[in-house]
């Protein structure tokens, strides 16, 4: 499994490498298009501006795609059962720190994991998430975002993604600076070059061509890491029908989240637009085919061990080659399959729990009347008495 992730990380950096090559080239054909003989110009600039986007997105990165998610922090008294999953998964991976944990209110089924390192990390999952999935499913998802932090998967789709940024800002200020100045270029040159021309030529066409090049790369590098984060997940769990089983209820969702960008769709377990335009084709897939995760974790048989993920993912995918080192194999010993449903928590329970906590997020205060019922009063509730709708009680809020 190590020696996987090793060998992962080293095709990933051969994969960044060449996406910044890419980049570096970008810009060569930029300078070239702004200016003769500014293609050196143009490297330089590109790479600059690189830099700054990847220190800001490594420094601030993970906050921004937080706030960008409409994600909120919660803390454990907020949702003890969350937190439980969460510090149970973090002791299955071994990561140092427990990472943050933040909240989505939406109603659709989704989670996605950011940060540069395990020791700045976060995780957010959805509302809907919370509010549908059992203990074994939700634990699923958990080790499936924990598997992206202890890999490093985040810290290279941040690097990845702001490459992918770079590029179409440099392709939308060279095609516009090209325009602005053809006027004045033409007035001020006799023959115009046709060496020149030519580079102007292939410079547009690359400028328009490139921010869809480096999408493909971006969203092909999002969908080689999540084959390792499921197969991670049910060795966390050693419960692959966990993940299955949440991963079968998320995409029969018909909830589309509303908070979300197009730079944060590989993050998310399963792509959040609707079931529509999910089905694009193979090259622009964020990630590998729902149905096909799911055959390979429900066909791995009464037995949990690598050896088997390996199995199935030949046998689904077509793919000679293992997905897991097999050297590491035999260290991982098998374990048996246990009922399904075994810890499901009673549906009505998780929908109090999650909508508890989505009230107290929006500074909702709670008043337990003596009949049982609970009273919940927003935030600029100004009556000084309150009747409880159940038995009629008057209840002083004066001195709350």
């Amino acid at each position: 499994m190590w020696e996987q992730i090793r060998s992962n990380k080293r095709r990933s950096g051969l994969l960044v490498f060449a996406f910044l090559a890419f980049l570096l080239g970008v810009g060569f054909i930029a300078g070239e298009m702004l200016q003769p003989q500014g293609g050196a110009f143009g490297m330089i600039m590109a790479l600059i501006l690189w830099v700054i986007m990847f220190l800001f997105s490594y420094y601030a990165g993970g906050k921004a795609i937080l706030a960008l998610g409409k994600a909120r922090k919660i803390e454990k008294k907020d949702h003890p059962r969350l937190f439980n999953i969460v510090e149970e998964m973090q002791v299955a991976s071994g990561l140092p720190k427990l990472p943050d944990i933040y909240i989505i209110d939406d109603q659709a089924l989704n989670a996605f994991a950011t940060g540069r390192d395990p020791e700045h990390s976060a995780i957010a999952v959805t509302a809907g998430l919370l509010n549908v999935l059992n203990r074994d499913e939700l634990q699923g998802v958990i080790a499936h975002e924990l598997a992206h932090i202890k890999n490093r998967d985040t810290l290279l789709m941040l690097m990845t993604g702001v490459m992918l940024g770079a590029i179409v800002i440099i392709a939308n200020l060279s095609v516009r600076s090209m325009f602005f100045s053809r006027g004045s270029r033409r007035s001020s040159s006799s023959g115009g070059g046709q060496a020149q021309l030519v580079i102007m030529l292939i410079g547009l066409v690359l400028m328009i061509v490139a921010p869809i090049i480096a999408q493909i790369i971006y969203f092909s590098i999002s969908r080689k890491r999540e084959y390792l984060a499921d197969a991670s997940s049910a060795l966390f769990t050693r419960y692959p029908d966990g993940l299955a089983s949440a991963l079968e209820k998320i995409s029969g969702s018909s909830q589309k989240l509303t908070a979300t960008s197009q730079a944060l769709l590989p993050m998310y377990i399963i792509n959040p637009l609707s079931a529509v335009k999910r089905k694009a084709s193979s090259v622009l897939r964020t990630h590998p085919p729902v149905a096909e995760r799911i055959r390979i974790l429900r066909g791995m048989g009464g037995v949990l061990s690598l050896a088997e993920y390996n199995q199935e993912y030949r046998k689904v995918s077509g793919n000679t080659a293992n997905l897991v080192a097999a050297d590491s194999l035999p260290s991982i010993p098998p374990v048996e399959k246990r009922g399904v449903g075994t810890e499901k928590a009673a549906a009505g329970k998780r929908h109090q729990e999650t909508n508890d906590l989505l009230w107290r997020m929006n500074n909702y205060s709670f008043l337990k009347c003596a009949c049982g019922m609970k009273l919940k009063l927003p935030p600029k509730f100004k009556k000084s008495h309150i009747p409880c709708p159940r038995c009629g009680r008057q209840h002083n809020l004066t001195g709350k």
